[in-house]
């Protein structure tokens, strides 16, 4: 039996792509809460822009699943050599089977 090899389905640049996307999220979030004081985040910072970074934070992490990276190549199948092989019978079909020796009542 061969080993099999592990490896992950994401690759560094996935990686990447989701910690920016996180640090995208996180900055939508905190523009959101710390918008400008005075107007208790009714300006164009915490209406505008911290909504805009969440969308584009969110398509962020949407794309780093998505992306397939190039370093991670998947290896090509090994070839199944069985140490057997089983021959299935070529037979008439069984005959219905008899009625039941009892009486049901």
């Amino acid at each position: 039996m061969q080993p099999t090899t592990f490896r992950f389905a994401f690759g560094p640049r996935n990686y990447r792509l989701m910690w920016i996307g996180l640090a995208a999220l996180a900055a939508g979030f905190i523009t959101m809460m710390f918008g400008d004081k005075s107007n208790y985040g009714e300006d164009f910072v915490g209406i505008t822009l911290g909504p805009l970074l969440l969308i584009a934070g969110f398509a962020i992490e949407f794309a780093a699943i998505l992306v397939r990276d190039k370093s991670v190549v998947a290896a090509p199948a090994a070839p199944v050599n069985a140490p057997f092989t089983v021959e299935l019978p070529t037979a008439a079909p069984a005959a219905p089977a008899a009625a039941p020796a009892y009486k049901r009542l």
